[in-house]
């Protein structure tokens, strides 16, 4: 039973597999890969030919076997810059981690099309040597490959490297290869057969801040009295090569290089309607903030009571209010809708290995329908009962990990909710008072005393 079983399935996942197009090659292939951060950007711009004598609406992207557990973002655009339709697939006796991608307008025989492929690689960087000292510079090295890993073949190809030092330590030759200043360009390659493999390895100084956020707290309380709230709770760590020995104040100091493998301070950026801006640690606020108004936005300047060096963690609450009707609309009727962020901009480059948001709904709501920008594990609905909470506030919880800057997008959540629940506070404020006056009534008319007054007794 359980043999024929496993047969089915195995039948069923088979059919259910695509098959690599043949018919299909990338002519051109310019590959950028951005190493000047913490993280690796890569970005592709691919000449895609259909060479064979049917039109083509679909087409396969592959993830590199090195890259699957830390593939933050990936999306496809075509020439008007318009994102094409991603959809995780599987290949014919191929365990790589593949992606379908959906053309706007199929791809007629003969013809070819310009698509551009974008990935975020979190952790690609390695601290080599993991351990330095406080005065020593921090190098890194890459592992990636010299060619496009694609299904299909590839005619030509070039890749250029930009780094955040103009004299490299060391890196890969696959000639033909050329250094300007800071940019390494290998190829042009020719004729590149499929799922093709050849390592490249860079070793270079990058004291960009390797600032990782391990854990993120996110809470949106919505009021439909005009105010939305939002505190996070934010775990930090260096994730760069940890500190060697002791650290001196003083030498740290007189150092006055702007080139340090330590952080000094970094930037939040807010909404331009937040108010009501706090910011304390684990001690209070003994740490130093700074807020500074922009056109479009809040510039915060975070500075941590010490400087961040390799190894070292910290953590602290960051909580602000905004007005509902930027994020708040009324449909029809009874209907409500709320786009609001996920996840703010905590630093430039930032990783975010884990995302909690917390989502806290008026007293009353019914028929809520949430509409993610991105797959996200949706934890268990609880309840909260704050300020005259008699009936529970619903609270929803999503839940992400591996997140980058391109995953700050807003949330969609749509819900029913009567505005004669505006009423609902004041009234158990007014029963509340009421009987607490009843009660002081009857306090001070009856006499509750079990002996009579003197006075009685004379008459």
């Amino acid at each position: 039973m359980y043999k024929f079983l496993f047969i089915l399935v195995s039948v069923w996942f088979v059919n259910c597999a695509e098959q690599v197009n043949q018919q299909l090659i990338n002519r051109n292939v310019e590959r950028t890969i951005d190493l000047t951060s913490q993280l690796v950007k890569i970005t592709t711009t691919i000449t895609l030919e259909n060479t064979g004598k049917e039109s083509v609406r679909t087409f396969l992207v592959v993830v590199e076997p090195d890259n699957v557990g830390n593939l933050s973002y990936i999306s496809v655009k075509d020439t008007l810059k318009e994102e094409l339709k991603l959809s995780a697939t599987k290949v014919e006796n191929r365990p790589n981690q593949m992606f379908s991608v959906q053309l706007k307008q199929p791809l007629a025989a003969g013809r070819s099309n310009v698509v551009t492929l974008e990935t975020v690689i979190t952790k690609g960087l390695v601290p080599y040597p993991s351990s330095i000292s406080q005065k020593e510079k921090q190098l890194v090295r890459y592992f990636g490959n010299h060619y496009f890993y694609s299904p299909y073949l590839t005619t030509k190809q070039t890749t250029s490297v930009t780094l955040s030092s103009r004299s490299p330590e060391n890196y890969t030759k696959l000639k033909p290869v050329a250094q300007s200043d800071s940019t390494l360009t290998y190829g042009p390659y020719n004729d590149i057969p499929a799922y093709s493999q050849d390592p490249m390895i860079v070793h270079y100084e990058n004291n960009s801040p390797f600032l990782t956020v391990t854990r993120l707290e996110r809470l949106i309380e919505i009021s439909h009295w005009g105010n939305i709230a939002v505190e996070e709770n934010i775990e930090i760590l260096h994730t760069g090569a940890k500190l060697k020995g002791s650290f001196s104040r003083y030498d740290y100091q007189r150092d006055s290089s702007s080139s340090h493998h330590s952080i000094k301070s970094y930037r939040t950026i807010l909404p331009a309607a937040a108010y009501n801006i706090y910011y304390r640690d684990s001690n209070g606020n003994i740490s130093t903030s700074q807020v500074r108004t922009r056109k479009d936005w809040i510039e915060l300047e975070l500075r941590p009571r010490f400087p961040l060096f390799g190894g070292w963690r910290s953590s602290y609450t960051l909580g602000y209010s905004v007005p509902s009707y930027q994020y708040l609309f009324r449909r029809t009727g009874a209907s409500y809708v709320l786009n609001m962020r996920l996840l703010d901009h905590v630093f430039d480059d930032m990783h975010v290995e884990e995302l909690e948001t917390k989502i806290v709904l008026p007293v009353g709501v019914r028929d809520v329908v949430i509409s993610p920008p991105y797959e996200m594990e949706r934890l268990t609905d609880q309840l909260s009962y704050k300020y005259l909470d008699n009936m529970g506030r619903a609270v929803i919880t999503l839940r992400k990990t591996n997140l980058v800057e391109q995953h700050i997008q807003d949330v969609e959540i749509v819900y029913n909710w009567s505005t004669l629940m505006l009423l609902h506070e004041p009234a158990l404020l007014a029963t509340a008072l009421y009987i607490l006056f009843i009660f002081v009534i009857i306090y001070v008319r009856l006499d509750f005393s079990i002996h009579k007054p003197d006075h009685s007794k004379k008459e």
